[in-house]
């Protein structure tokens, strides 16, 4: 499964083709748009895709301490999230414990990258990490997508040449909005995945898992894996999306 991974070279065809269906096919409408969608636009923000709301208070699911510890010390998985993780987590946790790998997670709606890989060298200095390290953020980076590069080499650093970072990369068009802003979310999407690409080829440990690959590799498969253009459906999406996950860190 290594090989498999490590040999898979992201295409920008498709990064950007995952997700267009779903945007384009109102893009045509867009001359026409309502006055709502005119007030959608221009509260788009610098990228078009809006602006990141206030997240602190949003769900959140983190570990305990002794969690935390029993999968540092067996060796197993620190997983940090955003609200996919939380809604995805305890399906993912399950998935792993049968094949004997303890997680322990710190996942928190609407996070973007940043926060993330502040818990991150929190736990790092507070516990010391495991040898696989899930990052399942950046989709709410689609709101300022140049921030990303920078985290991932901040991650890359904090956890050494000795461990594997595993990153799901991301798909949104989200359908809640109109067809300006989703194309957006798409083309911040892309962007976003091609900063991972571009990490991946500086660090030989970190392994990209391709979700928008995933994702675009089928016609169907974006209505049918997202309920709304960003979240895992369950159980179909959800149990996709944890399959490749499951599978990377198996192998590494």
């Amino acid at each position: 499964m290594r090989k498999r991974l490590s040999s898979i070279r992201p295409s920008r065809r498709l990064l950007f083709a995952a997700g267009t269906a779903a945007a384009a096919s109102t893009v045509a409408s867009a001359a026409t748009a309502s006055a709502a969608a005119t007030a959608e636009l221009a509260g788009a923000g610098a990228y078009g895709s809006g602006v990141l709301g206030a997240w602190e208070r949003q769900a959140r699911a983190i570990s305990g301490v002794s969690q935390i510890r029993k999968a540092r010390e067996t060796d197993g998985v620190f997983m940090f999230g955003d609200s996919i993780g939380v809604q995805d987590g305890p399906s993912l946790a399950r998935q792993l414990s049968s094949h004997g790998i303890k997680v322990a997670v710190h996942n928190w709606a609407g996070r973007p990258v940043t926060p993330a890989v502040d818990a991150l060298d929190t736990w790092a200095q507070d516990y010391g990490l495991p040898h696989r390290i899930l990052m399942s953020v950046g989709s709410n980076d689609i709101f300022t997508p140049p921030a990303v590069a920078a985290q991932v080499e901040r991650t890359m650093q904090i956890v050494g040449e000795d461990r594997t970072v595993f990153w799901v990369n991301i798909q949104a068009a989200r359908t809640g909005h109109g067809p300006a802003v989703q194309v957006s979310d798409q083309r911040n999407s892309a962007w976003i995945n091609l900063q991972l690409a571009e990490a991946q080829r500086r660090h030989a440990n970190l392994r990209i898992i391709h979700w928008a690959e995933h994702l675009a590799a089928k016609p169907n498969r974006l209505a049918n894996y997202l309920r709304d253009g960003l979240h895992p459906s369950i159980p179909l999406g959800q149990n996709a999306r944890n399959a490749l996950i499951v599978d990377a860190l198996k192998s590494g």
